[in-house]
């Protein structure tokens, strides 16, 4: 199969597995029966079932593929196993002062690599199936619920914003240690027919803030601490 044919040049790019398997992530929430495929192909080109240490973790673009794909096909125990056996490749980089978390992929270059980092993280962040459910599951909504807006990015980020349970449940986090435990201030939207609600610290100390202009001017810590708001009693 090729991945792509130029038929004014008789170019073929890509015969073989990889013609497969490059358009997997693609395939998965259309051509479930390809997508099978595809990862199929690159589990037997990597050994992940032959029970001996994965084959082609030095190549960065095979290794991406497999972390990615690894997120939407493999059950939790084979896709922990496979990420164990990558750390040695990705080369994760820490860096304190932007608070931004990258991998290098022992490239010795000056910078990420942006499209590599954002496919290893969907396949980290992704459970087996996310992808498709987003696509033919999709959860609608949340575009009717409260929406956070206003966040000052990149000096500060959440690491939590859910809405379960009658509530919304935030956490703020600072880019790096010398904004640690400062305030931040964001507005909330969506919020419907109620006028009053409450915000409670992670404490367990509560307070009681108005709606204005049909949202919420909230003041919050850069203390990585869930916090709720909550209609008020």
């Amino acid at each position: 199969m090729d991945l792509y044919y130029d038929p004014i040049i008789d170019e073929h790019v890509g015969r073989g597995p990889l013609g497969l398997i490059a358009p997997t992530w693609y395939f998965a929430p259309q051509r479930p029966e390809f997508a099978r495929a595809g990862w199929q192909a690159l589990a037997q080109r990597s050994g992940i079932f032959s029970n001996q240490p994965l084959a082609g973790l030095d190549n960065p673009a095979n290794l991406v593929n497999l972390l990615q794909l690894a997120g939407e096909f493999a059950d939790s125990d084979l896709k922990k196993s496979i990420w164990e056996q990558a750390e040695h490749y990705i080369e994760p980089c820490w860096d304190n002062q932007r608070g931004e978390f990258t991998l290098a992929f022992n490239l010795n270059e000056a910078h990420p690599r942006g499209q590599w980092n954002a496919r290893s993280m969907a396949g980290w962040v992704c459970n087996q199936g996310d992808w498709s459910k987003l696509f033919n599951e999709p959860n609608l909504d949340k575009f009717s619920r409260p929406t956070v807006t206003g966040v000052d990015f990149p000096n500060f980020a959440l690491s939590q914003a859910n809405w379960s349970e009658g509530s919304l449940k935030l956490a703020v986090q600072a880019m790096n240690k010398n904004l640690q435990g400062s305030m931040t201030s964001m507005r909330i939207n969506n919020l419907g027919d109620q006028p009053n609600w409450s915000v409670r610290e992670a404490s367990g100390q509560t307070r009681k803030i108005a709606v204005i202009d049909s949202q919420l001017q909230l003041t919050l810590p850069a203390d990585n601490q869930t916090v709720r708001i909550l209609p008020a009693a």
